[in-house]
């Protein structure tokens, strides 16, 4: 079933796999992003209740969303590497969790930014807020982990288990609108039966949505080449790389 895998455990693969999709990634998450920003930004109709305020969802939202789906990646892949012992996987999961972290931070300040003058207050010890906080120390702890060893391997493992650990936190934060009474609103773009968006706010959203997605992509990829040249620097392929760059 993993047999795919396989070639990717040699880091020329790996690193030859990012140079093929980071293009890709890179002018699509432009597209996506561009288009989805500008439509929402400038073309999308004003809320009827929050006015020009709601905008913020176009970013907002996005970033709270990826900020639990780069997380399950990262998990998945620290899962591969010490299941399988792909140390590519380990790079990898240690590539995303800078990315993971910046996508909770911009979820937490657009979420405070919005939430004053929805709430009156910067911030509340609101269920969802509080278990997005959390998600944001765990990629920290993470990140803290991948650095405090100098063995590869050791730091993996250690880095790995805290981020398997910690996607209980993910169901919490999801699901925390509708487990406690929070001042968090709940699902919106989730309710495809009966969405609690207009279609024409909707579609620059999912744009945005899913330009948030490519561009994690294309961070990662990058940060995988340089992870994969900085660890195989002592190998001919990647020497031969430097000096021609």
């Amino acid at each position: 079933m993993w047999k795919w895998l396989h070639p990717y455990a040699k880091p020329e693969a790996t690193y030859k796999l990012c140079n093929t999709l980071l293009p890709w990634f890179a002018v699509l998450a432009l597209l996506s992003l561009v288009t989805g920003t500008v439509w929402g930004l400038a073309f999308a109709p004003s809320d009827y209740q929050q006015g020009d305020s709601f905008r913020i969802i176009y970013i907002h939202v996005p970033a709270a969303i990826w900020s639990m789906g780069a997380y399950m990646s990262m998990a998945i892949a620290a899962f591969i590497g010490m299941v399988w012992q792909i140390k590519t996987s380990d790079w990898a999961a240690a590539a995303m969790a800078p990315v993971g972290a910046v996508f909770t931070f911009i979820a937490l300040v657009t979420g405070a930014i919005w939430g004053k003058p929805m709430w009156g207050a910067w911030w509340v010890w609101d269920a969802r807020l509080t278990s997005e906080l959390i998600l944001l120390f765990l990629y920290l702890g993470v990140i803290a982990l991948y650095n405090a060893f100098e063995d590869d391997r050791t730091a993996g493992r250690a880095a790995g288990i805290l981020a398997m650990v910690g996607v209980i936190n993910l169901p919490i934060i999801h699901f925390s609108v509708e487990w406690w009474n929070t001042l968090h609103q709940g699902a919106t773009i989730t309710k495809f039966a009966k969405p609690s968006i207009a279609s024409d706010m909707l579609w620059p959203l999912l744009l945005n949505i899913i330009g948030f997605a490519l561009f994690f992509g294309a961070a990662t990829l990058m940060a995988l080449k340089n992870k994969i040249l900085q660890r195989e620097s002592h190998r001919p392929w990647a020497r031969e790389l430097v000096e021609r760059a």
